[in-house]
């Protein structure tokens, strides 16, 4: 018989620590949401909740648009 393995849910950071903010010039934070061909993770991968990753996005595709971040 197959076992499924369940792993423990992550939690969101944002919602974990209030003085956390997502801002488009924070590069060094960013730049963990993003994979090595630099596109956006899914929540399943980051633990983002729904409304921070969102925001994520925006950030990323803003800092993308001023050149902080690459396209690819």
């Amino acid at each position: 018989m197959l076992t499924q393995k369940f792993k423990k849910r992550k939690s969101c950071i944002f919602c974990s620590s209030a003085k956390e903010t997502i801002d488009y010039r924070d590069v060094k934070t960013l730049r963990y949401f993003l994979d090595s061909r630099a596109r956006i993770k899914v929540r399943r991968r980051t633990g983002a909740c729904a409304k921070h990753q969102r925001k994520l996005a925006k950030a990323i595709k803003r800092a993308r648009e001023m050149a902080l971040l690459p396209y690819k």
